[in-house]
């Protein structure tokens, strides 16, 4: 089978969106598919240089194609040239391609299926044109796709309103072994965020917090890990000093996973102030460690929590009141060492093995309802195929 991933941003661009779509297309590769992504060719975060038109990353083919206009509708029509001899076309998030690859199926009977990651709705900014814009042309665009794959209960429940017809929920597959057990094994008021620094990430809000739990107890630190964004470095560390946290507070820019584990190893709680997430890699990377979770009560965070427990949710925009759940959740930590145990199994559920076999199974529906014969086997038979990499090539 041949399948290419469309995505505006990929390696070696860092993110949520960029580790799934590299894990997944990992997955199947190892399973026998050839697999490409088409992306962008500049980084959102350094737009000054064109990336090369053509790399490897772990046996995946990357074309990169150029593009016109901003960050948030990147116009990159180029896209339609490397997909001519796709089995399956599948684009990630809700942006030009989605719309541009779900027109163009007017014209090609090439099975299509799109993964919504949140759609567009990261920020409060510009809320009534995405909302005009979600209910009238991504719902004419959506129903063009073979299957519209929700990411998260959020999604799907946002996505039902326009396209139930065609709707699945996938939840995200997630790397449970990068960070596996990596959480301190002894209490300690010590606390990581992990993620890009966005601005939807309310880091503010977070250091807030922050500035509230060390007025009251000098011991509580943070480890703020990630990769610069609507924030760059010095901005963060403009406001942890504007806040006198500079003895409490650890900004790391760029880590590896190796060097964020270490990191990790030295917490025993995951908190997130976020205030809009499509599905949350991230939280489920901290529950793999063995972190217990103080997270900002959004959307994707409560459904998560009403289903599976486990998550302690609070309003970041009351750091007092957000102060007081990250006490109160240490001390569950140390009242029971059996919530670090159970934190590692829940993060389990999300292995990538079941949730590339499931992808399978709905593109082999997407081949069988477009072209209109027998579907392709939904299991996935494993190769002995070793990722291959470009040199100097990382994840």
């Amino acid at each position: 089978m041949k399948i290419v991933h469309i995505v505006r941003q990929f390696w070696p661009s860092r993110g949520g969106l960029e580790e799934f779509v590299h894990r997944l297309a990992c997955e199947q590769y190892r399973a026998g598919a050839e697999v490409r992504v088409v992306t962008l060719d500049r980084l959102f975060t350094d737009r000054r240089g064109s990336l090369p038109e053509s790399d490897v990353l772990d046996g995946v083919e990357i074309r990169r194609i150029p593009f016109r206009g901003s960050r948030r509708y990147p116009i990159a029509p180029a896209a339609l040239a490397h997909i001519e001899d796709a089995d399956i076309v599948h684009v990630h998030a809700v942006d030009f391609f989605f719309d541009f690859i779900g027109l163009a199926s007017l014209v090609s009977r090439r099975p299509i299926v799109a993964t919504t990651h949140g759609g567009f709705f990261h920020t409060s900014a510009h809320a009534t044109l995405k909302r005009l814009w979600f209910e009238v042309v991504t719902r004419l665009t959506a129903r063009r796709y073979s299957a519209v794959v929700a990411c998260s209960e959020s999604d799907y429940r946002l996505f039902a309103t326009i396209t139930p017809g065609n709707l699945r929920l996938i939840e995200n597959g997630v790397d449970i072994d990068k960070f596996a057990d990596a959480a301190s094994r002894t209490p300690k008021k010590s606390l990581v965020t992990i993620g890009r620094f966005s601005l939807n990430k309310r880091l503010d809000r977070l250091l807030e917090t922050m500035h509230a739990l060390v007025t009251q107890d000098q011991q509580w630190r943070l480890d703020i890990v990630g990769f610069e964004s609507d924030w760059g470095i010095e901005r963060l560390k403009a406001e942890i000093a504007r806040r006198s946290l500079q003895n409490h507070v650890e900004v790391h820019v760029g880590l590896d996973p190796c060097a964020v584990a270490q990191v990790i190893g030295r917490s025993s709680l995951f908190v997130s102030a976020s205030d809009y997430e499509g599905f949350g890699i991230a939280l489920i990377e901290a529950l793999s460690a063995g972190l217990c979770p103080v997270v900002h009560a959004n959307e994707a965070y409560r459904a998560f929590s009403a289903r599976r427990g486990l998550v302690h949710l609070t309003d970041f925009a009351e750091p007092i009141a957000s102060a007081s759940a990250i006490r109160e959740a240490f001390a569950e930590v140390e009242e029971s060492g059996a919530l670090r145990a159970a934190a590692i199994r829940l993060a389990g559920e999300f292995a990538w093995p079941r949730v590339a076999e499931a992808y399978f199974k709905t593109y082999g529906e997407a081949i069988d309802t477009r072209l209109r014969r027998p579907i392709c086997s939904t299991k996935i038979e494993r190769t002995n195929r070793v990722p291959k990499r470009s040199a100097g090539l990382s994840s």
